[in-house]
């Protein structure tokens, strides 16, 4: 806990984050951190990977231009990474909605397709955090994807995903 707090003072003091972000994500920290305090015996033994932020919502359209259009005129959503064909993102605030059409990914339905976590020093602890979801028994279905106990894709790892 007590370096997940330290990057983030040291964020707001490089002015990456404004002063309601500080609170907003130290009150996450805290709200977390009691609630992995009260985690079941199996979870407390081994460590756990500190999600900081949600990263992204997958959206999966019928038609992505239509869906980037409504957003980007509606709520004023900046677009970038537009590849022109099936997807782009669209950043608001520190978020991001990352919209594709449905029919550009094998087995893809509307609606959400997973929500991805940014996990606070991915890079450097990739590989103690893979292994901890190995040892807690969840199979990976995809580079840092797990499946949650009702079978919802949950993607995870560093800021670039």
């Amino acid at each position: 806990m007590e370096h997940i707090v330290a990057k983030l003072v040291s964020e707001f003091e490089r002015g990456k984050l404004t002063r309601r972000q500080l609170i907003q994500n130290l009150t996450l920290a805290v709200t977390a951190g009691s609630a992995l305090s009260a985690a079941p015996a199996a979870a407390a033994e081994g460590m756990a990977l500190p999600a900081i932020y949600i990263n992204h919502v997958s959206y999966q359209v019928k038609d992505y231009a239509k869906t980037r259009d409504f957003y980007a005129g509606l709520f004023g959503m900046k677009v970038a990474e537009d590849d022109g064909k099936t997807q782009c993102r669209l950043l608001f605030g520190d978020n991001i909605l990352v919209v594709r059409n449905a029919g550009s990914r094998p087995g893809a339905q509307l609606g959400i397709d997973h929500i991805a976590y940014t996990i606070a020093d991915w890079d450097a602890e990739k590989d103690a955090y893979l292994a901890e979801v190995k040892r807690r028994g969840l199979k990976l279905t995809g580079a840092s994807d797990v499946a949650d106990p009702d079978g919802f894709r949950v993607q995870f790892g560093g800021l670039k995903q």
